[in-house]
């Protein structure tokens, strides 16, 4: 049986833009939709009876409350476009998603966006739980109104949240250990980067680096780390001549490590003597990343697959929602992808995102 995800490929276009021909919502050209029509009617193609009746029965408000994205920070514009993506799937069993983003530096931006959420009166929510103590703020509204919750890419415990849907951040700092470890397979020191804001509100960020650590532990390579401390990564000042002037008082260090997103500023900032000479090794293929990762700046980089989180998440909250189906694992984790300089081009690129970038969605 041909789905609309099949028909999406023959017509060259995003499964959305189907499912608006075929339930007659337009924007969409009228050329797109004759080769849409045209595809459907020689497959014979009928819409699914129970998803259609579904849809006329059940009305769900799913809001996802995740951090913005800009030119200097782009990690979380793959999640908000698996999000969309997972929207306009959707759309079909009577599930109309919103998302509500806020300045994940913070907290006040966290709570008042929250507050303007909430106003929408939404059946269910997803949450990149950005804060620890206003995280507590929000659950405890979220609970008292009986909306179920679930947080993405984040994981704190002690919460009645439906699933947490992301990385093992723990399994991923300890394949970012055993990965430095066979680039220097001997007894070695290495610097471990992190932004002082990451200290205290990242539990992911916190499980890397543990991760990390432990991996020589475990395995009793007597490798020494070390932390270095930024108030503000963004500050290419401070960044710069902290980075530099760390490795000129400790020459001992072979490796870097940095657990989050942001690896492609610690290269900027860092003299080319000091580039040449170490392994670095971080996370998330953000295109500035990628852009290190080539010119062997980076040795490896640990993608979380952040556009299937946004994605996975809007999919198991409406089978909750709409099917009463219990989610599978309170843990959902995504698979840890190992990107090099080889294979980089070849990981897994959803197509939406690419006609997202594009504005194909509407042609």
């Amino acid at each position: 049986m041909i789905t609309i995800k099949d028909i999406a490929k023959e017509a060259n276009v995003s499964e959305g833009t189907v499912d608006r021909v075929i339930h007659n919502r337009g924007g969409v050209s009228k050329k797109t939709e004759a080769k849409i029509k045209k595809i459907l009617e020689f497959h014979n193609f009928s819409v699914n009876p129970v998803a259609s009746a579904l849809a006329m029965k059940n009305k769900h408000f799913i809001a996802a409350l995740i951090p913005e994205y800009n030119d200097s920070d782009l990690f979380w514009k793959s999640p908000y476009l698996g999000i969309l993506k997972g929207a306009n799937d959707v759309k079909s069993f009577g599930v109309q998603v919103t998302t509500f983003t806020f300045n994940q530096y913070d907290p006040h931006s966290y709570l008042n966006t929250f507050n303007a959420l909430l106003e929408t009166k939404p059946t269910a929510v997803i949450m990149v739980p950005n804060f620890s103590k206003e995280t507590k703020r929000i659950v405890n509204k979220l609970e008292f109104l009986n909306i179920p919750y679930l947080f993405l890419n984040i994981d704190i415990d002690g919460f009645n949240n439906k699933a947490f849907v992301g990385q093992d951040s723990y399994m991923a700092g300890y394949i970012a250990g055993k990965l430095i470890n066979l680039s220097i397979p001997k007894p070695s020191t290495f610097l471990i980067v992190q932004a002082r804001h990451n200290i205290t509100k990242n539990n992911a960020v916190s499980n890397r680096i543990k991760g990390f650590n432990d991996y020589f532990l475990k395995n009793n390579i007597s490798s020494e780390t070390l932390t270095l401390k930024i108030e503000n990564l963004n500050n290419s000042s401070e960044t710069k001549q902290k980075i530099n002037s760390f490795l000129k008082q400790h020459p001992e260090i072979e490796g870097v490590f940095v657990p989050s997103s942001r690896i492609y500023i610690v290269v900027d900032c860092m003299d080319s003597n000091y580039l040449d000479k170490l392994e670095l090794i971080g996370f998330d293929n953000t295109p500035q990343n990628i852009e290190c990762l080539k010119n062997d700046s980076v040795a490896f980089l640990i993608s979380q697959k952040p556009f299937e989180q946004g994605y996975e998440s809007i999919r198991l909250m409406t089978d909750y929602l709409t099917l009463k189906k219990n989610m599978p694992n309170t843990k959902i984790h995504l698979p840890i992808d190992i990107l090099t300089k080889e294979n980089v081009d070849y990981n897994e690129r959803n197509e939406f995102v690419i006609e997202y970038d594009n504005t194909k969605i509407n042609s």
